[in-house]
């Protein structure tokens, strides 16, 4: 399995005991991020529990085990991040699934069948999705996957998008099909809501805090969804069916806590492309 492209990225690493607000926590730590080709072998674990990660309290309602050997099927198409070499185990990976090919596949029609039901509320994503996925649709549409362990640097994120395109362009070369006319998006995202500590807290700092705290902003676990946000034809957000774990746990060194959300993009080729150029601009690797 040989390596495609590396690239060192400096990360700010800081230490949360004490006081999070002062320099003489922070150290850099340089790291080698490496690009590999998908190993099924070495890989499976990672990929099913990156699968996990994504769909968070709803992910038991799929067979990640099927959809990660189907991810890992496409070898030459896709990419992971490690950082020990290529039998270690990978930290982030993006690919894409050709949904007209694989629209049978019991693993992916879980996926096709949980993204229509979670859009009926919102009908221009819902008729989009059904127009998209149906049997006898007339585009060509990927369901693209891509998750990161959370602590991943985001200018490691834009050479996996270019390579993606690199490669589907030279599988369509060769006859394949990769020549997508659209790409569904599935992620996540999260909004801020009030702890349940800081409501048991009779703090005047909290409860000022508690006060201010009044929207649902979205805020987006990978950087570039924001993005694929702003440049998709549908978005939308929807709600796990599933008991989400308690937001508190969640709440990283915040003042609040976070609730995770589903986040669906249907965004067009032309529009796919641009912004994967957006991406690389916008998160270039210093020196690069």
């Amino acid at each position: 399995m040989a390596k495609r492209k590396d690239t060192a990225k400096d990360v700010e690493k800081v230490d949360n005991e004490g006081d999070d607000s002062s320099s003489d926590n922070e150290e850099i730590v340089n790291v080698d991020f490496d690009f590999f080709d998908f190993k099924p072998d070495i890989d499976f674990q990672a990929i099913k529990n990156l699968l996990r990660q994504t769909f968070d309290s709803d992910s038991t309602m799929f067979d990640l085990s099927a959809l990660a050997d189907l991810i890992l099927s496409q070898s030459s198409l896709g990419s992971t991040i490690k950082c020990d070499g290529p039998e270690s185990d990978p930290f982030a990976y993006l690919t894409v699934v050709n949904a007209n090919v694989h629209r049978d596949h019991p693993a992916l029609r879980q996926i096709i069948d949980y993204i229509i039901s979670k859009s009926k509320k919102n009908e221009g994503t819902n008729l989009k999705l059904k127009e998209l996925l149906a049997d006898d649709a007339k585009t060509n549409t990927a369901i693209l996957f891509s998750e990161r362990l959370i602590n991943m640097p985001t200018e490691v994120v834009p050479p996996m998008y270019n390579m993606l395109l690199d490669e589907m362009k030279k599988a369509v070369d060769n006859g394949e099909k990769y020549d997508f006319d659209y790409y569904i998006i599935v992620s996540k995202s999260f909004t801020e809501i009030e702890s349940k500590i800081d409501e048991e807290d009779d703090r005047p700092k909290k409860k000022k805090k508690k006060a201010a705290q009044t929207s649902k902003e979205i805020f987006y676990f990978h950087a570039e969804d924001e993005l694929f946000t702003k440049n998709a034809e549908q978005s939308m957000v929807y709600q796990f069916s599933n008991e989400a774990q308690e937001a508190d746990s969640k709440r990283a060194f915040q003042d609040y806590g976070i609730a995770p959300q589903g986040q669906l993009m249907v965004i067009a080729k032309d529009k796919f492309a641009s912004t994967v150029s957006e991406m690389l601009q916008m998160f270039a690797i210093p020196g690069q």
